[in-house]
C-alpha cells in the first residue's frame, strides 16, 4: 500500500469539550477531562480528535465568540494544559485537531473595542461596518443565522456593524489585508504549538460583498434544509451576498499557504452556502487550497439510499482531485440515532446505529465523528428552563436548538450525572434517555454499538479500499445503498440495508470473489445472482 498523508481516510473524533469531561467538578468539562479519556479515545481506533473551542470567550456563543485567540479559557484550563494534552495524545499517536473561527470575533475583542469607537483609528476598517440609509435602517436586507437583521446599531460611530451570527460576534472585514495578516499570525501561534490541524469554523462566511447588494427572496420549495428552522427569516434569502465571495478563494491559498510551511497539518473547512458541494469542490482543487471540506449535506432529516448516493454523486463529479470529508452529527444538529431512525426517536436502535457509522466510515473520504455517536446517544429532550443555547430560546417551541445534542457524555450508568462531573449540577443535564447507553454499560460487552464501533474501525484500518479508493455507485432498490471502492487494482463491494426489513441486492454484471469478514457484521447468504441482507445489515464482498 503506497504511502497516503495521514488525514486521507482519517476518522476524526469530534470533542465539545464542556460536554466530554469535567476534571476539576464545576459542571464544565475541560482539558484535563480530555487528557485523562485520552485512553478511551485511543480505545476507539480514531486517528485525531478536533475539539471544539476552549479559547478566551465571554462564551454567548459558547466559544465561537472568542476575546483572545491565544489564551485558553480559565473554565477549560490553561495553557499548560492544552501542553499536556499534546503531548499526551501525541504519546499515544493520537493527532490534535482545533477549531479556528476566522470570520468573526467576540465583541469583547481588544480589536472591536478599538474598532467601534470612532471611523478614524487605527482598526477602525478591521470590521465591517456600513452607514443607515436614509431613514435610519440596516444597509441591506441581509439576516443573522440566528434570528433577525445582521446588522446593529452602534452609537459611538453613527453606523452599523455586521454580524452573521450573533450580535455579539462581529464580523472581520477580510478586504483589508491587515486582518488577514493577523489572522494568520493567530492561526500560526498554534502552528508553533505542534497542532495537527485546524478545523475551519464556517470558513466560507469570512468575505463579504464590497457592494453590500441585496440578497434575493428564496422560492418556497428551497427554504427547507441545511439545519434551519422552518420558520427563521435566514431561510426567506439566497445567501448570494453575505458569504461564499470569490475573494475568499484567495484566501483558501494564503492558508494553505502557511499550511505549507508545517509539514503533515492538515486544514479541514466547514462550508455552508447556496452550493455547498460546488463550494467543497471548490475550496479543495489542486494543491494549494484547503486539504478537505465538510458540508451539512449528510446532517439532514434525509437520510434516504437515494438521497445520499444522489449528494456524493454530485460531489463526486464536481471534486475532480479534491478531498471530502463526511459527517453524519456534530454540535450543531439533532442526534443522528435520533434524526434517522424514523420509527422510535426516543431510543437508539442498535443494528441501525452500526450500520449508519459502518456506512460512513465506507464512503470516499475522511470521517467526522461526533462524541457519542460510537454509544448510539440519542437527543437529549430539555425543558424550556434547561436550555441553554440562544439559538434555541430565540425559535423555541418549533426548534429546541442544539442543547440536545451538547449534553455531556455518559460514562458510567450509575453514578451521579452519568459520571460526567461530581459538581451539583452540570452545565447541561445528563438525561435519563442516554444512561442506559453509558460507556461503562458497553465497554467490552460483545454486540454493544460500542464494541462494534471499535471493532469495525480497527477492521477498516486494514482494508486500502475503503481508506482511499475511488467511489462508484451501482444500482438497487429503494432500501438498498451499494458501492464499490477501487485501489491499487482491488475491488469492494459495500451494501447497506436502511431498511427494518430483509432486502435482496441483485448483482447484476458484479461477480463476487469472496465474502469479507472481521467488520462486525453477520455473514450473509450470496450466491452469482444477489445478497441477502438482514434489517439494517451490511456486507462487504472483494470482487473478481
Amino acid at each position: 500500500m503506497q504511502q497516503q498523508p495521514w488525514w486521507r481516510g482519517a476518522v476524526i473524533y469530534q470533542i465539545y469539550p464542556r460536554s466530554f469531561m469535567d476534571a476539576n467538578n464545576d459542571g464544565i468539562g475541560d482539558l484535563q477531562g480530555i487528557i485523562a479519556k485520552l485512553p478511551y479515545i485511543k480505545s476507539l481506533g480514531v486517528d485525531a480528535i478536533w475539539i471544539s473551542p476552549f479559547f478566551k470567550s465571554p462564551m454567548k456563543d459558547f466559544g465561537y465568540d472568542i476575546s483572545d485567540y491565544r489564551d485558553i479559557d480559565p473554565m477549560f484550563g490553561t495553557m499548560a494544559d492544552f501542553d499536556k494534552l499534546m503531548a499526551d495524545a501525541k504519546a499515544k499517536d493520537i493527532k490534535v485537531i482545533i477549531d479556528q473561527v476566522l470570520s468573526h470575533t467576540s465583541d469583547q475583542h481588544p480589536w472591536f473595542l478599538e474598532s467601534r469607537e470612532s471611523r478614524d483609528n487605527a482598526k477602525a476598517d478591521w470590521y465591517v461596518w456600513a452607514d443607515a440609509n436614509q431613514d435610519g435602517s440596516p444597509p441591506n436586507n441581509w439576516l443573522s443565522i440566528f434570528g433577525g437583521v445582521a446588522w446593529q446599531w452602534e452609537p459611538r460611530r453613527q453606523q452599523y456593524y455586521l454580524h452573521n451570527f450573533l450580535t455579539e460576534q462581529p464580523d472581520l472585514n477580510f478586504h483589508n489585508p491587515e486582518v488577514r495578516k493577523h489572522v494568520l499570525d493567530n492561526v500560526e501561534f498554534w502552528l508553533k504549538k505542534g497542532v495537527d490541524g485546524f478545523r475551519l469554523d464556517a470558513i466560507n462566511f469570512c468575505f463579504h460583498d464590497k457592494l453590500l447588494r441585496d440578497n434575493p427572496a428564496k422560492a418556497i420549495e428551497d427554504r427547507k434544509g441545511r439545519g434551519f428552522s422552518e420558520d427563521n427569516p435566514y431561510a426567506f434569502q439566497y445567501h448570494y451576498y453575505n458569504n461564499t465571495q470569490p475573494e475568499n478563494v484567495e484566501f483558501m491559498e494564503e492558508i494553505r499557504a502557511l499550511m505549507d510551511k508545517y509539514p503533515g497539518v492538515v486544514t479541514l473547512g466547514e462550508i455552508s452556502s447556496e452550493d455547498s458541494l460546488q463550494t467543497m469542490a471548490e475550496y479543495t482543487e489542486g494543491d494549494k487550497r484547503l486539504h478537505m471540506a465538510y458540508s451539512f449535506e449528510l446532517l439532514t432529516e434525509d437520510c434516504s439510499p437515494k438521497y445520499i448516493r444522489d449528494t456524493i454523486e454530485e460531489l463526486e463529479t464536481n471534486m475532480a482531485d479534491g478531498w471530502p470529508c463526511w459527517a453524519i452529527g456534530n454540535h450543531d444538529v439533532q442526534r443522528v440515532a435520533t434524526r434517522w431512525n424514523k420509527h422510535d426517536k426516543t431510543k437508539a436502535n442498535p443494528a441501525q446505529v452500526n450500520m449508519f457509522n459502518a456506512m460512513l466510515a465506507s464512503l470516499r473520504g475522511s470521517v467526522c465523528s461526533y462524541q457519542g455517536e460510537e454509544l448510539g446517544l440519542v437527543e437529549a429532550e430539555l425543558t424550556f428552563e434547561q436550555l441553554q443555547d440562544p439559538y434555541g430560546i430565540t425559535f423555541w417551541p418549533t426548534f429546541k436548538g442544539r442543547d440536545g445534542c451538547r449534553t455531556p457524555m455518559p460514562w458510567h450508568t450509575n453514578e451521579q450525572h452519568g459520571g460526567f462531573t461530581n459538581a451539583e449540577q452540570p452545565w447541561l443535564p445528563v438525561v435519563d434517555s442516554q444512561l442506559a447507553s453509558a460507556v461503562d454499560a458497553q465497554q467490552g460487552v460483545a454486540g454493544s454499538m460500542l464494541s462494534r464501533y471499535q471493532g469495525f474501525m480497527a477492521w477498516r484500518k486494514q482494508q486500502g479500499e475503503l481508506l482511499y479508493g475511488d467511489i462508484e455507485f451501482l444500482e438497487a432498490s429503494d432500501s438498498v445503498l451499494a458501492f464499490t471502492r477501487e485501489f491499487e487494482g482491488q475491488k469492494v463491494l459495500a451494501v447497506f440495508n436502511f431498511s427494518d426489513a430483509a432486502q435482496c441486492y441483485q448483482l447484476g454484471q458484479v461477480q463476487l470473489l469472496e465474502q469479507l469478514s472481521g467488520h462486525g457484521f453477520d455473514a450473509v447468504q450470496a450466491d452469482e445472482k444477489q445478497v441477502e441482507l438482514t434489517a439494517y445489515g451490511a456486507a462487504y464482498f472483494r470482487l473478481k
